[in-house]
């Protein structure tokens, strides 16, 4: 695998916020219980190594949301929490780029790959991978340091965690990203 730890490789976190640690409300239950966890460790690789890191918050624009500015939701989980320097790009629609400056930003900053983990695998992490892919960006997901939980089909039928997980990551591989596991990037 390429070498990603050097300055033209971003780490992008996406929606690691306190919103998502009520998983009745999003679904049930949920997979890679880690993924937070999997999250913190690569952001201090990253700036072990002194490289960028961009933060991404979803900012509902629905006042009732877990993730409404105002709410405790809103606010970033403690162990990955944005430190001083470290961008913020905020958003309120699935992606990440939609909206904001984070293309121009990456652009700016010589950015050529991306490293995309968070929450959650089908929706924001998937809209923004692809995304990224579709700029040009050398992509890769990290399998583990992201999650999501379970889902209801149009049936009302009932779709695992772990099923959208393996599932959306099906989709990206290969076509939009390159699927790695955490410890690949400690190597």
């Amino acid at each position: 695998m390429t070498n990603l730890l050097n300055e033209e490789t971003a780490l992008i976190l996406i929606d690691l916020q306190k919103g998502f640690d009520n998983i009745e409300f999003w679904g049930g239950s949920r997979n890679n219980p880690e993924a937070e966890g999997n999250a913190a460790k690569l952001l201090e690789l990253w700036r072990e190594h002194s490289l960028p890191v961009f933060h991404i918050q979803h900012c509902s624009t629905n006042p009732n949301s877990l993730l409404a500015v105002g709410n405790p939701g809103n606010d970033f989980k403690e162990m990955v929490l944005p430190r001083p320097g470290e961008t913020i790009i905020r958003k309120n629609v699935n992606s990440a780029f939609i909206g904001t400056d984070l293309k121009q930003q990456l652009e700016k900053s010589g950015i050529r790959k991306v490293v995309i983990i968070g929450l959650t695998t089908d929706q924001c992490v998937s809209t923004s991978v692809r995304m990224a892919a579709n700029y040009g960006f050398e992509t890769y997901v990290v399998y583990d340091a992201t999650a999501t939980f379970n889902k209801k089909g149009f049936k009302g039928e009932e779709y695992s965690a772990e099923l959208i997980h393996n599932t959306a990551m099906a989709s990206l591989n290969g076509e939009f990203a390159t699927i790695i596991k955490t410890y690949q990037l400690f190597f």
